[in-house]
């Protein structure tokens, strides 16, 4: 599964006008599935997610996970993560989950983070979304887990 996590001060997703998601504080993760990806790896992700120390503590440093702050977690799907820009102009996506086995999977993530985390929002997936954010720091980290 490919994510980037945003640290952020507020995020928000709006649909046609109406806000879906939002949080205060907390993390913004683009998700994609890939085609080689499992629930177990979803699992895995979520609370991987969750335990990511890169809020700053009492010293400034980056020690403190999401619990540690209190903070949101707003999880967004997003195929074009998994964009193919090696050759061309048009990036491709062949390396993206078939949209069925993503949907499965980007819900699977969720849930596990429901379970682990109280305050989790979400995006819709494969919905056209407008995704308002503060980084705060900027902190932007990709992360690449496989089975």
């Amino acid at each position: 599964m490919l994510a980037l996590v945003q640290r952020v001060a507020s995020a928000r997703v709006d649909i046609a006008g109406e806000t879906v998601g939002a949080i205060g504080r907390g993390l913004l993760v683009f998700v994609c599935a890939e085609p080689d990806d499992t629930d177990a790896l979803a699992d895995r992700l979520a609370a991987k997610l969750l335990k990511l120390r890169i809020f700053a503590d009492a010293a400034g440093k980056m020690n403190l996970d999401l619990a540690g702050v209190a903070g949101g977690l707003l999880v967004v799907s997003q195929f074009t993560l998994a964009a193919d820009t090696r050759s061309g102009n048009r990036p491709g996506f062949a390396g993206a989950a078939p949209p069925e086995q993503g949907r499965r999977l980007y819900e699977r993530l969720v849930q596990a983070a429901q379970r682990l985390h109280g305050s989790v929002a979400t995006g819709r997936f494969g919905a056209d979304m407008q995704v308002h954010l503060v980084n705060d720091g900027p902190v932007t980290i990709p992360m690449t887990l496989r089975g």
